[in-house]
């Protein structure tokens, strides 16, 4: 990789003949700061281009300068991708200039944004022409799309409509030398050669950054009800899955599986949310269902827990009642996040392994923290598709900080055991800086000989996001 150079005045100088003063806001301290506060930045060029021509203009003068470019989308990501670290002063790229909804076209079932739109405002519009927009995570609010293709987020409904990149039909895209990558297709079916969309989406801005997708969408449910349901384990919560899909077919939309912890930790530090039982259940499955019209949720919902309890698989259960118990069951849910933050973890795990070892995996990390001290263990997650967050928490009236020397062996057994079970460290939240070192320790040796390479070809002198996902050298 070519020796890099800041983005100091000169340079400023020289992007100021190229582009409006619109596209120099102030930097404020939330552009070198991600959310779990293990990264921050010192400083840099915070840049917002207003266009694609405008975000070409920057990179093509990144490119000559030799000036590193940090890709900032809605600041949510959880592994680092968006800090710079050990780098001259870079250029912040930000993407938020650029929220505009280029086409809705709901005959095709398509929506072309730019890739700052917020994903809460794609959902909005989706709705607003009868559609469903189905990506949904807790930081849908602010969120932006580019972001989340560039780490092919997952959320909540992966198990029914598929991760990010099942989600885009097309992207448009810069390269790391400025030349603008036109595949903002609509169709469904193109084979002209590679597929240049896949190679960007959950690239996470180190071959090019995206600015602006073709987006699928699909028709709203008609009918959609919840259901919280107690199980005795994570073997029972996989039994009870494969009933739902025999009971509702596809009209599964997600199945969340919680432990008692993530209520505890919300009666902790939300108190004022409310709980729809006084004690919590050891292991809760939240189960969704939205089908058509003259599909009955409530109907499936009662057949699935009396054939559940008949066969041990449940021992209670609480069915909506309304739309607003499906929310109020949701917020549960989507709320567990802002209390593990309240509490401090001491190491976070986004992981996957295949079905059928979730709970092996659950058992078995259990006693691997266990064995390394007296910590709490909140497990929560999409088992409908294989996806845990297993956090691990510091005993109560201790801080994370306490234990901050343990957090390399409690990662490092927990990533070993998912490793051994055929499964990946990095589910849905993207390998930023926090995990390159499991990427090479866990990685297949030619994929990643094949991705340097990529990077090489694309990227010659390393100046996208370095030092993400690849280590830069």
């Amino acid at each position: 990789m070519t020796a890099l150079a800041p983005a100091d005045s000169a340079f400023r100088a020289r992007l100021a003949g190229r582009l409006p003063p619109a596209a120099f806001p102030e930097l404020s301290p939330r552009y070198l700061e991600e959310p779990r506060g293990r990264y921050t930045a010192s400083g840099g060029l915070l840049v917002a281009p207003g266009s694609t021509a405008e975000v070409a203009a920057v990179m093509r003068a990144a490119h000559e300068a030799r000036v590193p470019v940090i890709p900032y989308s809605g600041g949510t990501g959880l592994v680092g991708g968006q800090i710079a670290q050990n780098l001259p002063d870079p250029v912040i790229l930000s993407l938020e200039r650029m929220r505009a909804l280029r086409e809705v076209l709901p005959a095709e079932n398509v929506l072309v944004a730019e890739a700052g739109a917020i994903l809460a405002d794609i959902q909005s519009a989706a709705e607003g022409v009868d559609r469903l927009f189905p990506l949904s995570l807790a930081s849908e609010g602010s969120a932006r799309i580019g972001g989340l293709l560039g780490t092919n987020a997952g959320g909540v409904n992966v198990l029914r409509y598929g991760n990010a990149r099942d989600l885009c039909l097309g992207i448009e895209a810069v390269l790391p030398d400025g030349t603008v990558l036109d595949t903002l297709t609509r169709l469904r079916k193109n084979n002209t050669g590679y597929d240049l969309r896949h190679l960007l989406i959950g690239a996470e801005g180190t071959l090019g950054v995206i600015t602006a997708a073709a987006l699928r969408l699909f028709p709203r449910p008609r009918r959609s009800g919840a259901a919280l349901l107690s199980v005795a384990s994570p073997r029972a919560a996989l039994d009870l899955l494969a009933l739902a899909n025999e009971v509702a077919g596809g009209a599964v939309s997600a199945f969340e599986l919680m432990h008692r912890t993530g209520f505890d930790f919300l009666r902790m530090k939300l108190p004022d949310l409310r709980q729809p039982f006084d004690t919590p259940w050891e292991w809760t499955v939240l189960v969704d269902l939205a089908g058509p019209e003259g599909f009955d949720p409530d109907a499936a919902l009662v057949t699935l827990f009396e054939r559940a309890h008949d066969t041990g698989l449940v021992d209670d259960g609480l069915i909506a009642q309304s739309q607003r118990e499906v929310q109020d069951f949701w917020t549960l849910r989507e709320t567990i996040p802002e209390a593990n933050r309240r509490i401090g973890a001491v190491s976070s795990h986004d992981i996957s392994v295949p079905l059928s070892a979730i709970p092996d995996f659950i058992a078995q990390g259990n006693a691997a923290i266990a064995a390394l001290g007296p910590f709490r263990v909140n497990c929560f997650g999409h088992v409908g598709d294989g996806n845990l967050h297993f956090n691990v928490f510091p005993p109560e009236g201790q801080t994370r900080a306490d234990h901050e020397a343990a957090r390399p062996a409690i990662k490092r057994a927990l990533h070993d055991l998912v490793h051994a079970m055929g499964g990946s460290v990095s589910a849905e939240h993207g390998i930023g800086r926090l995990k390159v070192d499991d990427l090479e320790r866990y990685g297949d040796p030619g994929k990643l000989a094949a991705m340097r390479a990529i990077k090489a070809a694309l990227d010659p002198h390393g100046i996208a996001n370095p030092g993400a996902v690849l280590r830069a050298t």
